[in-house]
């Protein structure tokens, strides 16, 4: 009786040690390895570049959170675009994303943006590796922080990426209007970089092209 006993806390024990070395390998297994990011050469295409003081990365015991910056550089038309990844023990759905990605739009009003959801726009593309079907969604809106109030147009595409295990979210953002330099007009060519793709899905001609910016974030 007592050997059998003995036994069954061995075993126990040796559940309890393989349980434990499951766990370890999932939480290792969770590291971010190549986060999410728009490749050089495309920057370079289009005239931008990383804003290396924004770079945002966090490592926390059960998930990993990468967010690069790149901008255009342009004091009349600024853009800019975010690309961040985020990696937990589960994906969020795709409902999920979009959602998220609607609320850090909506928080962009803290930074003198404010989104016209009234001109809300939905839908899907395929992005240039062909792995992944992405869900965006496009707002027109004000930029008041220059003391001028200019015209911008935002977009947040989102999908998860199976082979990295990683959630990501694009955000971005082009000032369209110059009124602070009193130049009349609306000037749409850095939005232009950020939206278009091949299939031209944002305006057939003028937005079509392979070195769109979001349409070549390279996910893993």
């Amino acid at each position: 009786m007592r050997s059998s006993i003995k036994e069954n806390k061995v075993y126990i024990i040796i559940a309890f040690f393989i349980l434990i070395v499951i766990i370890l390998a999932v939480i290792l297994s969770n590291n971010l390895e190549k986060p999410a990011q728009i490749p050089s050469k495309i920057l370079e295409q289009n005239g931008w570049t990383e804003d290396i003081f924004e770079r945002d990365i966090k490592n926390e015991l059960l998930s990993d959170y990468c967010s690069y910056t790149y901008k255009n550089n342009n004091l009349s038309y600024p853009a800019y675009v975010t690309v961040t990844s985020r990696k937990t023990l589960f994906m969020m759905s795709e409902d999920g994303l979009i959602d998220e990605t609607n609320t850090l739009i909506k928080e962009q009003s803290k930074q003198g943006l404010i989104i016209d959801e009234s001109t809300k726009i939905t839908g899907k593309r395929v992005i240039l590796n062909g792995e992944h079907e992405t869900k965006y969604v496009i707002y027109n809106g004000t930029d008041n922080s220059s003391g001028y109030v200019e015209n911008i147009k935002i977009i947040g595409e989102t999908w998860n990426c199976g082979v990295s295990g990683s959630s990501i979210i694009c955000i971005g953002v082009a000032q369209i209007t110059d009124y602070l330099h009193d130049k009349p007009g609306i000037v749409l060519d850095h939005w232009k970089k950020i939206v278009k793709d091949k299939e031209g899905t944002f305006g057939i001609d003028k937005y079509m092209g392979n070195n769109g910016l979001l349409f070549n974030v390279e996910c893993h």
